[in-house]
């Protein structure tokens, strides 16, 4: 009978649906299989299909990287170009510095929610076309026909648009990695993606090396030192390579299977869900039945176009303000945002002025030739990235899925926090190799802790039907504390003093740390499941009533 037929069955399709609907994909995409590969293996021995969606997703880190800590030597670079050498204006270099993280506001808000609204197909891959095409006219910067000042106008204002596509990425890519994830790997998955971010500083500044390198005789030995404009100019425009890489794979990328199944309908359903979860769970697997090669599909999960996928999320907005009315959901997100406030402020603060720990350590660049310093500059960043950078981050790969994620924070920010009391404490005092030392261990514990964490916790705990938005507001409140601290850092320096501004990221790590009690551990935690317990206890209040 016609009335017995799921709501989403290929038999309750109206004649609209029927004619709206977008043809069938000529082929199925391997990656709409992710869910059930790898099964028997330890986390972090990835599966094929694995590995590509790991490129797909984690270019967007790379360049999140390579594009955010590259303005370091990039500012060195136009102290040359621009000032003859003479510091930049303190408050043009704050500006650029912190250009890409003001942007990175806007698209994390953004494009969080568009995802939760229109489908990650509709809106993945629409991020990369954007640094695509703000690193273009970054390097576009007419630096000869215009002032000084308005060049670095110039700069900051394209990376503002460059900051709203890397942005983005950070919603639109947790969010695709764990939706593709079976549980007893979805930490290590959503490690892997973040640890790209390592990758892109260190290649950053192995491309900073070598092509100083190929200026070396023209710049030291000629004396043309204006020729550094060119070096600056390859080193942003590289990044391009990997940005066009992978811009189809994105373009082309289905949706997935769970975030299909929690659009059918404008809540979830024991006919969704509730049976679902239970042959699923079992198996430490997606909770939504696998469908597998079917040719028939509902006219709800069909293609997943943007038509099809906004119809039932007209009141999108009023739901999620609706969902985190409650203190129990409410706590979850002010539990994210916080600590991922409190991490950027001290991890920003470091790293987007490297200039004081360059300078502890004899690689400052403060004489020289300009060739010279420049050089001197880049071997410090490419010592402070492999010490304990890219480390850190597979630190976390390989014991998150054992360790947990909430153990993982709260040991990272209380480490940190001694690493950076023991660095003010003796600033003036310490040694160089205590200092690397210290500086070390301080790099490897922001990524083998909430570094890496405070990525992996909103894509874990929030359900499939307001993820991206929580998760970019999230992210957009670390960004806001690394904005914070980018712009307040060099004159704060100057009034209190570099050693009294690590005591405060000191103090800001040991706030971290507490918020994280607010969240709870997710490992191996279905969000969907719990959700959806939740609606059936709302149900069976509202019946006892």
């Amino acid at each position: 009978m016609a009335s017995a037929q799921p709501s989403g069955s290929p038999g309750s399709r109206t004649s609209s649906q029927v004619e709206n609907a977008e043809p069938a994909p000529p082929y199925r995409s391997p990656l709409e299989e992710f869910e059930d590969e790898g099964a028997g293996r330890p986390p972090y021995i990835l599966t094929y299909t694995e590995m590509k969606l790991l490129g797909i997703a984690g270019v967007g880190f790379f360049l999140d990287a390579y594009d955010l800590f590259i303005i370091n030597p990039v500012t060195t670079m136009l102290q040359y170009r621009l000032y003859g050498g003479h510091d930049l204006p303190s408050g043009l270099q704050g500006f650029v510095k912190a250009a890409a993280n003001i942007g990175s506001v806007i698209g994390q808000f953004l494009f969080g929610f568009a995802a939760d609204h229109f489908g990650r197909k509709a809106v993945y891959g629409k991020e990369l076309m954007i640094i695509i095409f703000a690193t273009i006219m970054c390097i576009s910067d007419p630096t000869g026909d215009i002032s000084p000042d308005g060049a670095l106008v110039w700069l900051g204002v394209w990376r503002i648009i460059l900051g709203i596509g890397v942005g983005a990425d950070y919603p639109m890519s947790a969010s695709v990695t764990s939706e593709r994830s079976n549980l007893r790997k979805r930490g290590t998955m959503l490690a892997y993606i973040f640890s790209f971010q390592g990758w892109g500083s260190l290649i950053g500044s192995l491309v900073t090396l070598i092509t100083l390198a190929c200026y070396k005789h023209v710049m030291n030995a000629k004396g043309e030192t204006s020729k550094v404009d060119g070096v600056w100019r390859i080193v942003i425009g590289l990044s391009l390579v990997p940005a066009f890489g992978t811009l189809y794979q994105r373009l082309t990328l289905p949706e997935s299977r769970r975030f299909l199944k929690s659009r059918q309908s404008a809540g979830p359903s024991s006919e969704n869900l509730g049976a679902a979860a239970n042959a699923g769970n079992s198996a430490h697997t997606s909770p939504f039945p696998p469908e597998k090669q079917s040719s028939e599909k509902p006219s709800m999960v069909g293609n997943g176009t943007p038509r099809e996928l906004a119809k039932p999320r007209q009141a999108a907005y009023l739901e999620f303000l609706h969902y985190f009315s409650e203190w129990r959901h409410l706590k979850l997100l002010l539990g994210t945002s916080l600590c991922w406030f409190f991490l950027d402020i001290a991890f920003y603060g470091i790293n987007l002025n490297q200039n004081v720990v360059l300078q502890q350590i004899g690689f400052d660049g403060k004489t020289g030739t300009p060739w010279e310093r420049l050089w001197k500059i880049a071997i410090g960043n490419i010592i402070i990235t492999a010490l304990g950078f890219v480390p850190g981050y597979y630190a976390t790969v390989l014991t998150i899925e054992r360790l947990g994620r909430k153990f993982i924070q709260i040991q990272g920010f209380l480490i940190t926090a001694m690493f950076l009391g023991i660095m003010a404490g003796r600033f003036n005092k310490i040694s160089t190799a205590g200092f690397v030392v210290c500086f070390s261990f301080l790099q490897f514990f922001f990524n083998f802790g909430a570094n890496t964490t405070t990525y992996c916790y909103p894509a874990e705990v929030f359900p499939t039907r307001f993820r991206a938005t929580a998760h970019g507001i999230s992210a957009a409140s670390g960004k806001a504390g690394a904005i914070i601290s980018s712009l307040a850092f060099n004159s704060l320096s100057n009034k209190i003093g570099t050693a009294n501004v690590l005591w405060i990221f000191m103090g800001v790590s040991f706030a971290g740390a507490a918020c994280t009690l607010l969240l709870p551990e997710v490992k191996g935690r279905d969000p969907d499941l719990v959700y959806e317990e939740e609606e059936r206890e709302r149900m069976r209040v509202r019946g006892a009533y």
